[in-house]
């Protein structure tokens, strides 16, 4: 690994999508990056994700109306929501500042910043297909909320007034009209919402590998090993590799998803990070004739239509890095997909599970290190990664550059914690 020993400009950690997106809009800025991962480009979370760019999806987890559902979900291990009960206590202090999140006040701001995320990433995202010649790979047939009771409908209404305050176009649905938008649905849906600029990617594993393949034709390279540490060095920052090799650069990104947390630890920045576990299966292209992305808000999961095969996950198991699978959640989504859709063929099926980085507040991490101003920070994102990482890579080249950012930064700060 002779590469080691070079100096570069940018080290990017993490070669998920916003690893990806910040290499490729540095490397369009003329700069010489290198990313390192553990395993390779997209393989990990951003891989098995339901391919959403869900601009339209900005109300903070933690919204009003949710906390009702909890006590609800935590009683069904394989529900929406489930908190196994021997992690329950290392997740106390996280779950204590994500119950002060859903407060009046800092749920508004929350709204806000996400909101102004949303609009940019739609913005960076629209031109970055283009420039990268990926647009062939983005969906725009809209989404079908579906609801199994006028009071489950009614529930979604003050989400949906949240969203129409800030432009997001939607229609709601009787019975008789969601036919017309998905045959073959269970008689047992009463009500939908059809979101028309909700968009979705062919597949987010090859979106991810063709962007890379973009960002190297300007020069990007990519290093296969374990981060152990990020430093400030006389160069700028030393990125320590297991071994104890040294990448040298001007600066760095750390975009290491759910694992970037103990990175910024030893920058000295404390950063409440925990860890959704998402599951899914995905079916063969031919096990039904799925439209547009399905989302079942009673149920924590979506049914999303992909190049590569029929995509059935979602759900929030907040678990920590180190809990083996419960595939169990894979199934128990797929057997409600199969009363959702009779006719499904749920046969030929491969499980998956994945980290999302989630912070109480909803809101990812966009910002410098405390040690040093030649780090920055780019993870969080929760269920959002795909939607908000082309902003997240305009954010950090635009940081690193010395740029005034697009949005204001203040709601994303590392520090705010």
């Amino acid at each position: 690994m002779n590469e080691t020993a070079e100096k570069v400009d940018v080290v990017v950690v993490g070669a998920g999508i916003v690893g990806i997106c910040a290499a490729v809009f540095l490397a369009e800025a003329g700069r010489k990056v290198v990313v390192v991962d553990r395993t390779g480009v997209c393989e990990e979370t951003s891989s098995g994700n339901a391919a959403a760019l869900a601009f339209t999806d900005m109300l903070p987890m933690a919204h009003k109306g949710m906390g009702r559902q909890v006590p609800k979900w935590l009683t069904d291990p394989l529900g929406p929501l489930s908190i196994p009960p021997a992690y329950l206590p290392r997740l106390l202090p996280w779950l204590i500042r994500f119950v002060a999140a859903g407060r009046p006040g800092r749920y508004e701001t929350s709204l806000a910043a996400q909101a102004s995320m949303m609009k940019l990433a739609e913005r960076e995202w629209n031109d970055l297909f283009d420039r990268s010649g990926t647009r062939a790979m983005l969906r725009e047939h809209g989404s079908l909320e579906l609801y199994e009771s006028e009071a489950e409908f009614r529930a979604s209404l003050p989400g949906w007034a949240a969203r129409e305050r800030f432009g997001v176009a939607f229609r709601h649905l009787g019975k008789a009209e969601l036919a017309d938008y998905q045959p073959g649905l269970s008689p047992g849906f009463v009500r939908g919402t059809f979101v028309p600029e909700w968009k979705n990617v062919a597949d987010p594993k090859l979106l991810g590998k063709a962007l890379w393949s973009y960002a190297e034709t300007m020069g990007a390279r990519f290093i296969q090993a374990r981060v152990a540490a990020v430093r400030e060095s006389p160069a700028g920052v030393a990125v320590t590799l297991e071994g104890g090799v040294a990448l040298e650069g001007a600066r760095a990104v750390v975009a290491a998803g759910a694992w970037s947390h103990f990175l910024a630890r030893g920058l000295g920045d404390r950063v409440p990070l925990e860890t959704e576990r998402g599951y899914n299966t995905t079916l063969p292209s031919g096990a039904f004739d799925v439209r547009r992305q399905l989302v079942f808000p009673g149920h924590g999961f979506v049914i999303t239509p992909l190049s590569t095969g029929l995509r059935i996950g979602g759900a929030v198991e907040l678990g920590g890095l180190d809990r083996p699978p419960n595939y169990a959640r894979s199934r128990a989504m797929l057997e409600k997909a199969g009363r959702f859709l009779p006719g499904l063929d749920p046969t030929g099926g491969r499980e998956w599970m994945g980290y999302r980085p989630s912070l109480p507040d909803s809101l990812p991490v966009i910002g410098r290190s405390r040690a040093s101003e030649n780090v920055v920070y780019a993870f969080g994102h929760g269920h959002l990664g795909l939607t908000q990482a082309a902003a997240a890579g305009r954010l950090v080249r635009d940081l690193l550059l010395g740029k005034p950012p697009a949005i204001a930064l203040d709601p994303f700060s590392p520090q705010r914690f």
